[in-house]
C-alpha cells in the first residue's frame, strides 16, 4: 500500500501563505493527483476479489444487495467520470459478521477498469489484468 505524499500538497498552501504574509508573486501550485490510486497485478488480489471479479463478468448473482449499486466517488479519488459511471461490489472478508471494508469498483466494462479498495474507499489501486 502506498502512503499519498500529503506533504507535497502543503507546499502550494506554503507558497500562497508566504505571498499573503510577505507579498510577492505566488508561485503556481502543482496541479493534485490523487497519490491514493495505485496498481495490483490480478494475480495478487485476494482470492475473494477474483470469486467478486466472476461473479461480475457473468453478471451475478451476487450475495449483497447493494453489490452492482451506483458508486458516488464522493472521496474524489477516482478520476473524474459522469455518475453512474462506476459500480461497487462487496469482496468477502473472511471471518466478518458484515460485508467489511474491502470492495471492486468497475469502470466501463469495455475498458477492464477494476478498482481494489482493501480500505472502504480511502485508497485504491487499478488493477492490472495482465499480472
Amino acid at each position: 500500500m502506498r502512503i499519498p505524499p500529503r506533504i507535497a500538497t502543503l507546499g502550494g498552501v506554503a507558497a500562497l501563505v508566504s505571498t499573503l504574509l510577505i507579498g510577492g508573486q505566488a508561485a503556481a501550485a502543482p496541479e493534485f493527483t490523487s497519490a491514493a490510486v495505485g496498481e495490483i497485478c490480478y494475480s495478487d488480489l485476494p482470492s475473494q476479489a477474483h470469486d467478486t471479479l466472476g461473479l461480475i463478468e457473468s453478471d451475478g448473482p451476487f450475495p449483497y444487495p447493494q453489490d452492482g449499486t451506483v458508486f458516488q466517488n464522493r472521496e474524489g479519488i477516482l478520476p473524474s467520470q459522469s455518475t453512474g459511471y462506476y459500480h461497487e461490489y462487496t469482496v468477502k472478508t473472511p471471518g466478518s459478521s458484515h460485508r467489511g471494508a474491502r470492495r471492486l469498483v468497475t469502470g466501463d466494462e469495455a475498458q477492464e477498469e477494476d478498482y481494489y479498495t482493501a480500505d472502504h474507499y480511502e485508497s485504491f489501486d487499478l488493477v492490472d489484468h495482465g499480472c
